[in-house]
């Protein structure tokens, strides 16, 4: 079952005695993060890198860098490379998590996402060369393949920047490496606390996009596991694309709330009806592993015979992987489990 599913099963990575920091730390993702490093794993150093003083003050009323003395919280911004690489010294990996993600922000304000997301990339690049950083895993999105919308456009130059940083490095030998996923659910922004909000206030309907629309869904835990996963066993220039469930947001509503009618108010600009994940095209060059597909680099260095990668298997031809022709689907159990 799904909702049960550890990504974490076969490649744990090795990160006990070693720095590690995270942009947009303060974020869901970071909160998570977080949680699961300071409960498995004995690092030497944890950066929380952001921009948000109260929301740093507030998580350190969490997590409290006297009680965890790995901790150091850092307030920069990624669009700041000078600042980016102070805060890099002598850390061992990094965790890309910062970005501005709002589409409807994203195409109201499109030079303040481009300098976060591609700026702000490139800045992470390079402040990591700089610095001999063994890995870096950036963290993408569904919107970043086959974009429509500003903040998808963004992301994949993002993804590009990342996969070239490894030619980029060269000497240095400084790895990185792109996760691609879906919607996650409880995240901020995410429909799921919309619709509770408005069921806990009263509302007497839920407003949906579009009855057809559908997602893909993976939960918190599940994504960082997903992360840390494949920082285990990235060699670099990979793009890593889990394999979840899809879900119709029309389902999520009557899972929700039953008794309440729905509203369609139309699509959003820049918003997809399904998302895709996979396109034709990139399959091609995939393969496919019991938990994921990874997007192969054409990297001299990059070799399949490793044990993570030499049971891959190819895709078959015009495969691409979307939510709406996903052969695994959130059923109501599994939603309500997920969401718990």
């Amino acid at each position: 079952m799904f909702a049960n599913r550890n990504f974490l099963k076969s490649s744990k990575p090795k990160l006990d005695g070693q720095s590690i920091m995270i942009t947009g730390g303060t974020g869901s993702f970071g909160k998570a993060f977080i949680k699961k490093i300071l409960s498995e794993y004995k690092p030497r150093r944890l950066v929380i890198f952001s921009r948000d003083e109260l929301k740093q003050f507030e998580m350190a009323q969490e997590f409290n860098p006297q009680e965890h003395g790995c901790l150091r919280y850092f307030i920069g911004d990624v669009r700041d490379r000078d600042r980016l690489t102070l805060a890099m010294r002598n850390v061992d990996y990094v965790i890309h998590a910062a970005a501005m993600k709002q589409v409807p922000a994203a195409e109201y304000n499109p030079m303040e996402c481009l300098k976060t997301n591609v700026d702000g990339a490139e800045n992470v690049v390079r402040a990591a060369i700089d610095n001999h950083v063994k890995n870096v895993i950036a963290l993408s999105t569904d919107k970043a393949a086959n974009p429509i919308n500003f903040y998808g456009a963004t992301k994949l130059v993002s993804d590009k920047i990342f996969i070239s940083g490894n030619n980029i490095s060269g000497p240095k030998e400084t790895r990185f490496s792109v996760v691609r996923y879906g919607n996650v659910i409880g995240s901020r922004g995410s429909v799921i606390p919309f619709f509770k909000k408005l069921i806990d206030n009263g509302t007497d309907h839920l407003p949906i996009t579009d009855e057809r629309m559908t997602r893909f869904w993976i939960t918190l835990d599940q994504g960082v596991e997903f992360v840390l996963s494949s920082l285990s066993m990235m060699q670099g220039g990979e793009i890593y694309v889990p394999k979840i469930p899809s879900m119709k947001i029309s389902d999520i509503a009557k899972y929700m709330a039953p008794d309440l009618p729905t509203k369609v108010v139309g699509i959003r600009p820049g918003e997809k009806l399904h998302e895709c994940m996979i396109p034709e095209d990139e399959a091609r060059n995939t393969i496919e592993l019991p938990d994921r597909y990874v997007l192969q680099p054409s990297y001299q260095f990059w070799k399949k015979s490793l044990p993570e990668y030499k049971n891959g298997k190819p895709l078959p031809d015009g495969f691409s992987y979307s939510s709406d022709t996903n052969a695994e689907w959130l059923s109501k159990k599994e939603f309500h489990e997920m969401l718990a």
